[in-house]
C-alpha cells in the first residue's frame, strides 16, 4: 500500500462520505487514480475503510440494531411476533438477493465492470430512476408496513449494486421509494440494509489477506483510515437522517448527473 498519509486521509473521507450517500462510492473512488495517477489503494486499505463504514452504522443505530436482532431471537425462540421480529425477517430477506450475487458474480464485476464509461452510465441511469421513484412515490408508509416482497423487490435492487456507479444506498432508497416509504424510512431501511451486506463483503475480502504477512508491518496507517472513514461516514448518517424530509433527492440526482458527465469527458480525454 504505496500511499502517503494524505492520500490516505483523502480516500478514506471518500469512502465515508460515498457509501451511505445515495451518489456511489466506487465512481467517485476511481476519480483520484483518474484525475491525480494515484496508485491503487488496493485490497487492504479497501477492508480498512469499510471496517470504519460498519462501526459507524452499528454505532449510530445501536439501539434499533440491538432491539431487532432481541425480537429475531424471541421469535425464534417460541415467542410471539413483533414489529421488530417482523422488520429483523424482511432485512435478513433483502439481504440474500446481494449477498449471492456478491459471491458469485463479484469477480466478474471487478474485472470487466469498472471502466470509467460504464460508471457514468450507470451513476446518470439510477441517478434519474432515483428522481422518478421519488416524485412517483406517496410516502406515506413506515417501516412497519413493509412486507416481505417489500423486503424482496429491495434485495433485488441492493444486487444491482453490484454494478459499479449503480450506489447501495442509492438504490436501496429507490426501492424502498417505490414502496410507498417516506424519505426517512428509505434511508433507514438502506442503512440498516448496509450492515450484513458490508459485514459479509468485510469477511469475504478478510479471507484474502488472512495470510498476507504485510497487513500487520500497516496497521498504524490502516487504523488511521478506519477512524477517518468511521467519523466521516458516522457524520453523513447523522446529517442525512435529519436534512433528507426537508431537502429531498434532487440534490443529489443533479450531483451525480454532473458526477456521470464529468466521468464520462474525462474518459473521453484519457
Amino acid at each position: 500500500m504505496d500511499l502517503s498519509y494524505l492520500q490516505l486521509t483523502i480516500l478514506a473521507i471518500i469512502q465515508g462520505i460515498t457509501e451511505f450517500l445515495p451518489i456511489s462510492s466506487s465512481a467517485h473512488l476511481i476519480l483520484p487514480s483518474l484525475i491525480l495517477d494515484w496508485p491503487d489503494q488496493g485490497l487492504t486499505f479497501d477492508v480498512a475503510v469499510h471496517l470504519g463504514t460498519l462501526f459507524a452504522v452499528l454505532f449510530y443505530f445501536r439501539h434499533d440494531v440491538l432491539s431487532l436482532f432481541m425480537a429475531w431471537l424471541r421469535q425464534i425462540t417460541g415467542q410471539q411476533a413483533s414489529e421488530e421480529s417482523k422488520l429483523a425477517w424482511i432485512i435478513i430477506i433483502a439481504t440474500i438477493p446481494g449477498a449471492v450475487a456478491g459471491f458469485f458474480a463479484n469477480e466478474i464485476v471487478e474485472n470487466y465492470a469498472r471502466s470509467g464509461i460504464v460508471l457514468a452510465s450507470t451513476s446518470a441511469l439510477f441517478a434519474i430512476l432515483l428522481w422518478y421513484s421519488d416524485q412517483v412515490g406517496a410516502r406515506t408508509n413506515t417501516l412497519s408496513d413493509l412486507n416481505w416482497k417489500h423486503g424482496l423487490l429491495i434485495g433485488i435492487a441492493q444486487a444491482l449494486a453490484l454494478i459499479p456507479g449503480t450506489s447501495r444506498s442509492g438504490i436501496t432508497m429507490t426501492a424502498a421509494l417505490f414502496c410507498q416509504l417516506s424519505r426517512q424510512a428509505s434511508a433507514k431501511i438502506s442503512f440498516l440494509l448496509a450492515i450484513p451486506i458490508i459485514f459479509g463483503s468485510f469477511l469475504l475480502r478478510s479471507i484474502d489477506l488472512i495470510n498476507n504477512e504485510s497487513v500487520s508491518e500497516q496497521l498504524i496507517p490502516l487504523s488511521y483510515g478506519i477512524v477517518v472513514s468511521g467519523i466521516v461516514a458516522f457524520a453523513c448518517i447523522h446529517y442525512f437522517m435529519r436534512l433528507i424530509e426537508r431537502v429531498g433527492f434532487l440534490p443529489f440526482v443533479i450531483y451525480r448527473l454532473g458526477l456521470a458527465l464529468f466521468l464520462f469527458i474525462l474518459t473521453v480525454a484519457l
